[in-house]
């Protein structure tokens, strides 16, 4: 991206959500991370995360520019989601944004293992990169790296703390065989 000297305006809200709150920020691309936690307390770790990807960057509040995907997740949380239609930004590796790819294509309800993801994407011994990629994933829920299991089924690993990833299984369990008016599908 060429320098203008205006600094880059990612934009961010926060809202409430049955796990807590979360910090959503956008670029002029689409939604481009989630935070677990208010930005104040993730200013830091946001901060450090857009200086890599974004060179120039200015965070701004823009509640209205995100309240397709606040209402959105709302409606995720309320059971009357179950997949996101949102414009997405999603900044890494080459191989993340495969992982990434692959983990949009895990239906509401399910789960997989590290194993699947790495042989979805054509890389079968690549299990442990996957799992570091999942770890990288800047959205959370939306693109939904939660219903990524370990082989024997254990509940391993999720930046908000396995706590919200039961939560998030728990939840989809309960409601996947729902019919959804605003599946996004």
């Amino acid at each position: 991206m060429e320098s203008t000297g205006e600094p880059f305006g990612l934009h961010y809200t926060e809202m409430d959500s049955p796990i807590g709150k979360l910090t959503l920020c956008a670029s002029d691309q689409g939604l481009c991370h989630i935070e677990f936690g208010s930005f104040a307390d993730k200013a830091d770790f946001l901060e450090k995360w857009a200086e890599r990807y974004y060179p120039g960057y200015r965070y701004m509040r823009a509640d209205k520019l995100l309240t397709s995907a606040v209402e959105q997740l709302g409606d995720y949380f309320a059971a009357r989601r179950q997949s996101f239609d949102l414009a997405l930004d999603l900044q890494g590796t080459e191989f993340q944004r495969k992982v990434w790819g692959a983990l949009l294509h895990i239906p509401y309800g399910a789960v997989v293992s590290y194993k699947s993801i790495a042989e979805a994407i054509g890389q079968p011994k690549a299990v442990r990169a996957v799992g570091g990629a999942n770890n990288k994933n800047p959205l959370p829920i939306v693109v939904p790296c939660h219903r990524v299991i370990g082989s024997g089924g254990a509940l391993v690993g999720y930046g908000g703390g396995l706590s919200i990833k039961e939560s998030l299984l728990s939840l989809e369990r309960q409601h996947h065989n729902c019919t959804s008016t605003t599946s996004g599908e």
